[in-house]
């Protein structure tokens, strides 16, 4: 007799083109933040052709959604995104950095393979819950905005997460392993300064410059750096600098910052301390500001007992099927990287086998895709934002890595976006869901693993109470 998770890798298998093809499809249209439209449409069309009953259009998102199978306890939620990164456009499977568009958009970050990899997963413990009459629900969640805007972030603030008793995500990376520690909870905000135009030259006493307001606002933050906790990040663009005519005095500027922390309270004491340096820097210039809030997530809180689960069932499922020609592929990525990225490489492969001898840790930090799997280790340690974040202080939730990304090359980079339709890439999103389906007939079949991740959730959160740090007046956009 086939073994389950046999069986639910040989259903994924069987419908791995029609995911695939829908991956290079939303590569192909890469969109970002809310204004996904094209890059969504893949998804509903499958979706509903496996019998999925779609929602559209949730929680003031013209193109997320929630996909339902099944009926009954245990609720599995699984997280697709599918947003691309702004000027990020690259030529795929090219070993250099070439635009496809000069200034488009690219999937620098792999959720062309996200979301289709959640999909897959769906798709797959669907075909099983419908097999062997499992009860148990099923609901894929389509979330925008991963990347800046935070849709998952709108979706708890409108309760869509609250019935999941588990939820489930993954992620491309250049190396395979589980989500074992936690991330940077972030605002966003634009801060716009308007002042009063002149002639630089003959009349600069009448003017008031916006510009002014702007460059002393960044100082005063850069002043601000010693005094926020070691922890702490704030980050900055410009996305009006006033004009390109030097001999006017600029009337406008706007700056568009990020502000990170390990907790949300964290971020809100620092967000009023860059406020109070915006608000002098416009009294300094005679100037006014706007304060635009615009959107926030909280830091990630992976749940042991899933995240445990996870890990076990991607050293069985999550294995993808690399050949000498997908390494020979990657090898061009590999070469783009500097001699310290490459002994980096050595140094990890050492970390992850240490009782490897010196020949082996040469190879496996050489090679252009990953064979490790980084061991399981659970930490306090912090990277990054996710909006996935705000999801794991709804309900229990767990992520994998997949390293179907060329090794050592980091996220947001140009050589994810080239290697974006690849057999690597595409093997990725399998493992991915495949990894997924596993875990969740886990969760069917277990009931004492759900109480175990609802159980550790309610200690972890140790009587806080999750609320939206997104302010109620502040709409996706």
């Amino acid at each position: 007799m086939t073994n389950p998770k046999e069986q639910i890798s040989q259903m994924i298998e069987a419908k791995r083109d029609k995911f695939i093809a829908a991956a290079d499809r939303i590569w192909s249209t890469p969109e970002t933040r809310f204004a996904t439209e094209k890059s969504v449409q893949p998804f509903y069309e499958i979706l509903e052709e496996e019998g999925f009953e779609v929602e559209k259009g949730l929680a003031d998102m013209d193109h997320s959604f929630v996909a339902t199978y099944g009926s009954g306890k245990p609720i599995i939620g699984i997280l697709a995104e599918y947003d691309a990164l702004s000027n990020l456009s690259q030529v795929a499977d090219l070993g250099e950095q070439k635009a496809e568009v000069p200034g488009g958009n690219g999937h620098g970050c792999g959720h062309n393979l996200l979301g289709t990899g959640a999909l897959a997963g769906a798709v797959g413990i669907k075909d099983y819950i419908a097999a062997n009459q499992l009860e148990g629900t099923i609901k894929l969640f389509g979330c925008p905005a991963e990347e800046s805007g935070y849709g998952k972030a709108y979706m708890a603030r409108a309760g869509l997460f609250d019935e999941l008793d588990v939820a489930l995500s993954w992620h491309p990376w250049d190396i395979s392993g589980a989500w074992s520690i936690s991330s940077l909870a972030v605002y966003q905000v634009y801060y716009h300064f308007k002042g009063i135009s002149a002639h630089a030259a003959a009349a600069p006493e009448q003017g008031r410059s916006a510009l002014d307001a702007a460059e002393l606002m960044n100082v005063g933050v850069q002043f601000l750096r010693e005094h926020i906790i070691d922890d702490g990040r704030v980050h900055y663009a410009f996305t009006d600098a006033g004009g390109e005519s030097a001999n006017v005095v600029q009337p406008t500027a706007s700056l568009y910052y990020f502000i990170r922390a390990p907790k949300i309270e964290q971020v809100e004491e620092i967000y009023q301390r860059v406020n109070k340096i915006a608000r002098g820097a416009a009294m300094m210039t005679e100037t006014e500001v706007t304060i635009d809030f615009d959107s926030a997530c909280y830091n990630y809180l992976p749940n042991h007992a899933v995240t445990t689960a996870m890990y076990e069932n991607l050293l069985t499922e999550g294995k993808m099927n690399i050949g000498q020609e997908d390494q020979d592929y990657a090898q061009r990525y590999y070469d783009s990287l500097t001699d310290a990225a490459r002994q980096s490489l050595v140094t990890r492969a050492k970390q992850f086998a240490p009782e490897a001898d010196e020949a082996e840790i040469q190879r496996l930090g050489s090679l252009p895709i990953a064979e490790q799997i980084q061991p399981l280790v659970f930490s306090s340690a912090t990277a990054g934002s996710t909006d996935v974040g705000d999801v794991s202080w709804v309900c229990p939730t767990a992520q994998i890595f997949v390293g179907c990304e060329p090794q050592g090359t980091p996220a947001h980079s140009w050589q994810w976006v080239a290697n974006g339709t690849s057999s690597v890439a595409h093997e990725g999103l399998l493992a991915a869901g495949k990894t997924i389906a596993a875990t969740a007939y886990d969760l069917l079949t277990k009931p004492e693993l759900v109480q175990q991740a609802k159980e550790e959730h309610q200690k972890t959160l140790d009587g806080e109470v999750y609320k939206s740090a997104i302010p109620a007046e502040v709409l996706p956009r």
